[in-house]
């Protein structure tokens, strides 16, 4: 049994996009990381630079979670916007910490306001009679049990103005975001020190903004510590337990970007794209690293005039031997498509890396979705081989992000990293990298050609594994021809029908062989069995996870969950195996024959993921010929929930749910 969690609390600040969110949380996840909690952080926002609404949500907790959850237990917030999008998230005995000027506020003065929601909002505030202003707003929220925090942002920045003698900072509403973090960091009791450390840090560059932001600091922190805040349940003053030691705060981008710098990548290709971009530009402030483990140089980061030129680019520095990637999102991955077919066809191993999000088109830019499974697998046209693989979690990536260069080189084709949103935005505590563990394998990559011979080198020659030796562009006596067309052995175009055949049975056999040769557990990975199995991939692993935890400590209510990493080859033998399929024979005498019939232990099969298809089922449906029994899916563009994943699991445990069950928490 899982010890049982004694601090489980989510803090929440929101504000208009350009106001500073993501600065406040990073100083709050960086206290709480540094006190010793485990950390589990998620950022939202709109596809504009400055005005609409932006939030950010940061579980604390004193074991390991993957996941957020649906409540809040205090809100902070110095933007009437935020208090009518999150006021009724807020928990019986929570706290809402507000600027006293928005209590005014209605309804009808944030134009950023969509229709649709202002609408249901009206709705929920009229069925408890309260007005359409924060206050009424706020009213609701405090018949609900919650706790309110009134405190005049001004005032505070009047203070400040006196004290320094400056009078410009009465206006500088830039340090409501310092503000409302030290006010909530008071209302927990967490000491000011951590706090003046963490300012120090974020702004180490610019010194005196770092002590305006702690002078304001100090300010607001002992502002919200006497009165009504006696009153208030949550403390966070250190985890007894703690995490141990080598353990970091990490965003998912930073994660898969440190695993290309650690696994040999040296060149990346990117255009800017949502959520993608923010991986790239990582690490180009990061290019020059101390390399360790005989790793060579640093990575060199260039930006395309489009995502065409993009992969080309990248096509282009793996001919050189070079480890080469480039990370894009879904409507990039789709202009990348004739070029994935060029290095199919050439044999070509690039690493693309797809930070999935909502579809189709430009659909929801900056949010959620695990939309791109199936069309990543088909994308293309033609036939050519080609591996998909998906880590869960922040920690995976980092690793995962070593195997994929290395299955790329191994197996010669181009292969697509699955992430998202939800990982890339998430930031987590997990244990300390170990880049040593990173194993580098470079498969049949030449140094020099042996018999000085150019004309013993084919670059497409047939070998007993299907995998031919590979050259670098420049090579002595290594020349070969790379084209779009069908080729021979030394990559000469033809359209003989018998070379065409022994060609794409060479290509198409890597396929088979990638099976064989990738370790079972690196395929598909097992937590557990029970009457109930889920199946799922990618970041919809961690709220999964979380939620059945959730269901084994309250009642030992035992789910099994199998994690599908590489998608493509689906890997058949190894799902089958563990969901504890048997093949038998029509006549029940054993065997696995075409004309079989297959049968299945009895447990029920659950498909959770963020798409609205439920596409990973229809893999399974495809290869195992076996129908879900449930459907769990998210496609409102906001990452799963634990808490939402869990309630779905009750019903099915309890025999109550329908078929398809539409998770749709998330404002």
């Amino acid at each position: 049994m899982v010890a049982a969690v004694t601090t489980d609390f989510t803090w929440m600040i929101g504000g208009p996009q350009g106001s500073g969110i993501e600065s406040g949380a990073n100083i709050f996840t960086q206290i709480c990381a540094k006190a010793g909690y485990h950390i589990f952080g998620k950022r939202e926002f709109y596809s504009n630079i400055k005005g609409e609404h932006s939030y950010f949500a940061v579980r604390v907790a004193d074991r390991a979670i993957r996941s957020n959850v649906t409540g809040v237990d205090l809100l902070t917030s110095f933007d009437a916007e935020t208090i009518f999008r999150h006021y009724d998230e807020v928990r019986d005995g929570g706290g809402i910490i507000y600027d006293t000027d928005i209590e005014q506020v209605d309804t009808g003065r944030i134009p950023t306001l969509e229709r649709a929601f202002a609408e249901r909002l009206h709705g929920r505030l009229d069925a408890q009679g309260a007005e359409h202003t924060v206050a009424g707003a706020l009213r609701c929220a405090q018949d609900a049990g919650v706790r309110l925090y009134p405190i005049p942002f001004k005032r505070i920045l009047q203070e400040l103005a006196e004290e320094t003698g400056d009078p410009k900072l009465r206006r500088y509403v830039r340090l409501y975001n310092t503000i409302a973090v030290s006010l909530s960091l008071g209302l927990i009791k967490v000491p000011a020190e951590p706090l003046l450390g963490a300012i120090d840090k974020t702004f180490s560059t610019k010194p005196r903004m770092a002590e305006i932001n702690r002078q304001v600091a100090m300010l607001a922190h002992g502002s919200v510590g006497t009165g009504p805040a006696k009153g208030f349940g949550h403390a966070l003053q250190g985890s007894p337990a703690g995490r141990g030691p080598h353990t970091i705060l990490v965003y998912g981008y930073q994660s898969t970007a440190l695993g290309k710098m650690a696994c040999g990548c040296r060149f990346q290709s990117y255009y800017p794209i949502t959520p993608a971009s923010d991986e790239s530009v990582y690490m180009e402030t990061h290019e020059i690293l101390d390399v360790i483990h005989d790793r060579p140089g640093s990575t060199a980061v260039i930006q395309t005039e489009d995502e065409i030129c993009a992969m080309g680019m990248a096509i282009g520095g793996a001919l050189t031997g070079t480890r080469s990637s480039t990370c894009t999102s879904g409507p990039g991955f789709s202009l990348m498509n004739e070029a994935l077919g060029w290095a199919g066809i050439n044999e070509v191993p690039v690493v693309v890396t797809d930070y999935q999000r909502s579809g189709p088109s430009t659909g929801l830019p900056t949010r959620h979705g695990q939309d791109d499974l199936l069309s990543v697998i088909f994308a293309g046209h033609g036939e050519f081989p080609r591996i998909v693989y998906a880590s869960g979690s922040v920690e995976e990536s980092f690793y995962d992000t070593g195997r994929c260069f290395n299955y790329a080189e191994e197996f010669q084709v181009p292969l697509i990293h699955m992430m998202d949103k939800f990982l890339a935005s998430s930031v987590v505590t997990c244990k300390r990298f170990e880049p040593q563990k990173v194993e580098i394998r470079r498969g049949k990559l030449l140094e020099r050609i042996q018999d000085g011979a150019n004309a013993e080198y084919r670059r497409f020659e047939h070998t007993g594994d299907g995998i031919s030796p590979r050259s670098r562009l420049g090579m002595d006596n290594g020349i070969f021809w790379n084209t779009g067309d069908e080729s021979d052995e030394e990559g000469h175009i033809t359209e003989d029908p018998v070379t065409r055949v022994r060609m794409m049975e060479k290509r198409m056999s890597r396929l088979e062989i990638i099976l064989d040769r990738i370790p079972a557990e690196e395929q598909a990975v097992s937590f557990g069995t029970g009457d109930i199995t889920v199946v799922t991939w990618g970041s919809a692993t961690g709220p999964v996870r979380d939620a059945i935890e959730m269901l084994r400590d309250e009642d030992g209510t035992e789910i099994g969950l199998i994690q599908v990493k590489l998608l493509h080859p689906f890997p058949k033998r190894r799902v089958a195996e563990l969901l504890g399929r048997r093949q038998r024979d029509a006549d029940g005498s054993g065997g696995s024959g075409s004309g079989g019939r297959r049968t299945i232990s009895s447990t029920i099969l659950v498909d959770i993921e963020s798409n609205y298809t439920g596409q990973l089922g229809t893999l399974i449906a495809q290869n195992l010929k076996l129908e879900m029994d449930h459907y769990i899916l998210k496609y409102t563009g906001r990452g799963m929930a634990c808490t939402e994943v869990y309630d779905a699991l009750r019903r099915v445990a309890s025999g109550t749910a329908k078929k398809r069950e539409v998770l749709t928490h998330g404002a």
